[in-house]
């Protein structure tokens, strides 16, 4: 007989995980240590021993609003009770709300049309399959050390080696991402666009599908694209023939402070928008705003996506749109994240392992080196303060092509006086490395 029994020990815990779990499923984990999460409130996690730590990863991001935000909740347990899931097959006014909710957010003066996907990397996907259906190309560009998701598309994609595996389809050249801390080109914009001309005239055909960009690199370590940098790129693209694709799975819903999406800094209009994580305050799902005439030539073909318009996961969507509105999050996350960058930038004047703090809004980095001047990356320094981190109540994350970065992308319902817990238990987690 089975039972819905749960052991909650941490130790019961990791042994079903050793035992159960397939080896391509317990290769992401953060700590040397074992940890098991009971509760969440809002910026705020409980383990099993009932201590409470301030969450600064967000459950990778995905925790936009707060955890079990009580709207959210609400709204798709209500759903829920009266039918969980509905295929697309047939018509639920959910998904078709919500669909009309995420248009209206989106750069007004165009006609822009979703697709509602299980999560981020299938949207990616999707968004591949589109931009090369529209052009007839299939060249496309992305960025050194971009991540845009697992899935075999998506790793194509994707420019670090620790996320790719064997068996990924080509035609995708690799340009190099405009990080002005570690640039290969150094600081500034047009050697980066430079380098976009280059590699179309000679890793391409001539004519490209489309570029994929994260306006503020996510796993790749908090870098953001510099002013000029999209509406360059998106330029040169288009002269191509391609689309610009803008990866928002990170970036978006406001957590960047200034705008909704994180395009929006460059003054930009991409051609494809893809959306995840927060877009459903932990409910799985993703999608794709694309404008319309880019999605008609699909129209002959099936694309299905078994739970990527449930009408559960999208209630609790329309409910994350409704609370980022009425909580002021955007601005909450502009103004919360200015005065934690603040105490980082104070944190790097008396710690001489911080080569670098950056961030926009609620997307913030340390970057840990051996030497200021060489740069050299130290991920051995950086696994100790992140340990350090774990005791001193922090929750964040290792990031970065060698692992030497801090992330920080908290829930943004993160307020000023958690600010000063962050900033102290960071400075507690330095100090212990003497």
């Amino acid at each position: 007989m089975i039972t819905l029994e749960t052991d909650w020990s941490v130790e019961a815990t990791a042994e079903r995980r050793e035992k159960y779990y397939a080896a391509s499923q317990q290769k992401f984990v953060p700590f040397r240590e074992p940890m098991v999460f009971t509760k969440g409130e809002m910026q705020y996690l409980w383990d099993a021993d009932g201590r409470r730590y301030i969450d600064l990863l967000a459950m990778n991001v995905c925790i936009s609003v707060g955890h079990a935000h009580p709207k959210v909740v609400a709204a798709a347990c209500a759903q829920a009770a009266e039918l969980t899931h509905c295929t697309t097959m047939f018509y639920h006014p959910v998904p078709a709300h919500f669909a009309e909710e995420l248009a209206a957010v989106m750069p007004k003066g165009h006609d822009w049309v979703v697709h509602f996907t299980n999560s981020g990397a299938e949207a990616i996907d999707l968004a591949m399959t589109m931009a090369r259906g529209f052009t007839g190309n299939l060249d496309l560009l992305s960025l050194r050390t971009a991540y845009h998701g697992p899935t075999a598309a998506a790793q194509s994609v994707t420019g670090i080696a620790g996320w790719r595996h064997p068996g990924m389809p080509g035609n995708v050249a690799f340009v190099a991402e405009p990080n002005q801390y570690r640039g290969v080109f150094g600081a500034g914009a047009q050697p980066y666009l430079d380098e976009i001309d280059r590699t179309i005239a000679t890793a391409t055909t001539g004519q490209i599908a489309g570029m994929l960009i994260e306006p503020v690199q996510g796993y790749g370590g908090v870098i953001a694209m510099p002013p000029g940098y999209i509406s360059g790129a998106a330029e040169r693209v288009r002269a191509a023939g391609g689309l610009l694709i803008i990866d928002e799975v990170q970036t978006g819903f406001g957590r960047t402070g200034d705008h909704m999406w994180g395009f929006e800094a460059d003054g930009v209009i991409p051609d494809i928008v893809v959306m995840a994580k927060g877009i459903g305050n932990g409910f799985p799902l993703g999608a794709v705003v694309v404008r319309k005439q880019i999605a008609e030539p699909m129209r002959d073909k099936f694309m299905f996506h078994t739970y990527g318009a449930n009408p559960t996961t999208c209630a609790a969507g329309r409910a994350v749109l409704q609370v980022i509105h009425e909580e002021k999050l955007q601005e909450n996350s502009r103004i919360v994240g200015a005065a934690l960058l603040q105490r980082l930038q104070d944190l790097q004047t008396r710690h001489a392992s911080i080569g670098d703090v950056r961030g926009r809004g609620l997307m913030l980095a340390i970057e840990m080196v051996k030497d200021r001047k060489t740069k050299e990356p130290d991920p051995a320094i950086t696994a100790q303060v992140f340990e350090n981190c774990r005791e001193a109540g922090l929750i964040l994350s290792k990031s970065g092509p060698n692992q030497s970065i801090l992330r920080m992308v908290p829930p943004m319902c993160l307020n000023l006086r958690d600010v000063d817990l962050v900033a102290e238990g960071l400075d507690r987690a330095f100090a212990a490395l003497s």
